[in-house]
């Protein structure tokens, strides 16, 4: 009998390859198609009532969708959605693995390492690290996710992914960081650490009334060609910053645009209960973009450079205000 599902479709981190695997594992499902937020609201990718949609906005129709960001939510109400009417599972969780894990878990029987690789994908995708330390420790889901980061673009990143699906449906952890390809490009990361820092520290700084550096701020769009970094490593630089905004391009076929994203993680020196800071309610605030207490990611969509420099202004100035206001 044909399998009745056609394929999966999901974000491009390591909560969406994880959800990917186990929609993977539960499904029978061997095809994978690789989108950030964006290639959903603006229908890039053509999606069925035969299709599952993971960590991602709500498409016109799925057959099943499965999320975890709060404004995603809410946008599925805003367009006129009964969420409980729709087929698959939102919860308000530390990653969308957990979701689909938790939907399929009293249906199918699945081997015991999965339930690890979730627990990981908790930690990573909202950001719950101890300290920095913590967060810099060599582990084999921080190999795998690193070894993500350094993912190349198109063809050939999509297609590593896709074999990390895979890989990650059918083992431990700990065998998949093993495998020559993931610690080439765990080193290759690695290998880049002192470049990021350098870049960090020459594109950072603190915006005028931060008088106490509780913000960093890094802003790439200065860049013509995309700095590969990871802004987390602000705190390693600052280590007693609370928080990191980073701006970054956006790209339409290799060409830079006026448009940009736009991302914030809390330290994880802080205890973000203790701090009383969600940078996921700042994004939602702003109308911006969506996340965590700990991390949050959105869009900005601009027409020309003026209005790119005047809207990440006005961006900053709410952020801050949001920030204080807690």
């Amino acid at each position: 009998m044909p399998n009745p599902w056609g394929k999966i479709v999901t974000h491009t981190d390591f909560d969406g390859v994880v959800s990917a695997a186990i929609c993977s594992l539960s499904l029978g499902i061997e095809n994978v198609v690789f989108t950030g937020p964006m290639g959903i609201g603006q229908n890039k990718i053509s999606i069925s009532h035969r299709d599952v949609v993971c960590d991602l906005p709500y498409p016109l129709e799925c057959g099943l969708w499965f999320d975890h960001h709060p404004g995603n939510l809410d946008e599925l109400r805003l367009r006129g959605y009964d969420p409980a009417h729709v087929p698959g599972r939102f919860e308000l969780k530390d990653s969308c693995s957990r979701v689909v894990y938790d939907y399929f878990a009293s249906q199918v029987e699945f081997p015991s390492y999965l339930g690890t690789t979730v627990h990981h994908a908790d930690i990573i995708d909202a950001f719950r690290y101890q300290d920095v330390e913590d967060w810099r420790k060599e582990t084999p889901a921080k190999m795998i996710d690193c070894a993500l980061k350094m993912a190349e673009p198109g063809k050939k990143g999509a297609a590593f992914r896709r074999k990390l699906v895979f890989l990650l449906r059918d083992n431990p952890l700990n065998l998949v960081s093993l495998r020559p390809d993931i610690r080439a490009r765990y080193e290759a990361y690695l290998g880049q650490e002192e470049r990021m820092l350098a870049i960090i520290r020459e594109a950072s700084y603190f915006i005028p009334t931060d008088k106490d550096r509780k913000l960093v701020v890094i802003d790439l769009i200065r860049y013509k060609r995309r700095p590969s970094i990871v802004k987390n490593l602000a705190f390693v630089i600052y280590p007693s910053s609370q928080a990191v905004v980073e701006f970054r391009s956006l790209y339409d076929q290799g060409v830079k645009t006026n448009s940009f994203s736009l991302s914030i993680s809390l330290s994880p020196n802080v205890d973000p209960v203790a701090l009383q800071k969600d940078v996921g309610d700042i994004m939602r605030s702003l109308n911006i973009g969506d996340g965590h207490r700990g991390a949050a990611g959105g869009t900005v969509t601009c027409r020309s450079k003026d209005e790119m420099v005047k809207k990440k202004r006005e961006i900053l100035k709410g952020i801050w205000a949001l920030w204080e206001s807690f």
